[in-house]
């Protein structure tokens, strides 16, 4: 990588993009799900967390980067990952799969059991190394995605912001979503300076957000 350490993800050399590529090869497969505090998995690896609104392309993201179309589920109606889903990858990184927020059709109590869970998952996970932020690039910040970022701040857990969805806007709009959205970061401690679109559709951005993620994994 041949930027600052403050810049997560560009500046890539074929070094680091092969690494990327070489750890998302790997083996992946589904451990674990925690639907309560109590239910989450050991810490043992270095972990990354992916945030998003519900049909923000989460799920095709994490399938797009491990190579893999049903590694994560995908599915048409908003607010199924109900749940904290973590994926060996190679036993060098675990991936986490965090429930969709905005679309959830569940009591307020359910809600709120789940927030407990985040919020104590973002807190006191000594191996999450790192969150990915997922926003549409269709529609830019969404105060759901302020209170996840908040929450991020809060519990000092460093994240970037991943644009998703960008083969479905135009250059121009993409440049100003991503100017926006740089501009909003300025107030949030815990957020990376600079943002990452990607498209899991047509694969851009996912060598670069491979390699970035690959810095994370155990050498073990």
């Amino acid at each position: 990588m041949t930027s600052s350490s403050s810049s997560p993800i560009s500046g890539f050399d074929e070094e680091a993009l092969e690494a990327g590529r070489l750890l998302f090869a790997k083996e992946c497969d589904f451990i674990w799900g925690a639907q309560t505090a109590e239910q989450l998995p050991e810490a043992d690896l270095p972990e990354v967390a992916f945030a998003g609104r519900s049909n923000v392309g989460k799920s095709s993201l994490v399938n797009a980067l491990t190579g893999r179309k049903t590694l994560a589920r995908t599915s048409n109606t908003p607010g199924r990952t109900q749940q904290l889903n973590f994926f060996n990858l190679g036993n060098r990184l675990k991936l986490v799969d965090m429930p969709g927020y905005g679309y959830a059709k569940e009591s307020k109590e359910k809600i709120e059991i789940w927030n407990d869970m985040v919020r104590r998952f973002l807190r006191g996970r000594v191996t999450l190394r790192r969150a990915l932020v997922l926003v549409d690039s269709r529609h830019g910040l969404k105060p759901n995605d302020e209170e996840i970022m908040t929450m991020l701040d809060q519990a000092a857990v460093p994240y970037v912001v991943v644009l998703t969805k960008s083969d479905k806007v135009r250059s121009q709009e993409l440049a100003e979503v991503s100017t926006r959205t740089v501009a909003a970061l300025k107030k949030h401690p815990a957020a990376f300076p600079e943002i990452h679109a990607t498209s899991a559709e047509k694969g851009q951005g996912i060598a670069e957000l491979r390699a970035s993620l690959a810095q994370l994994a155990s050498l073990g």
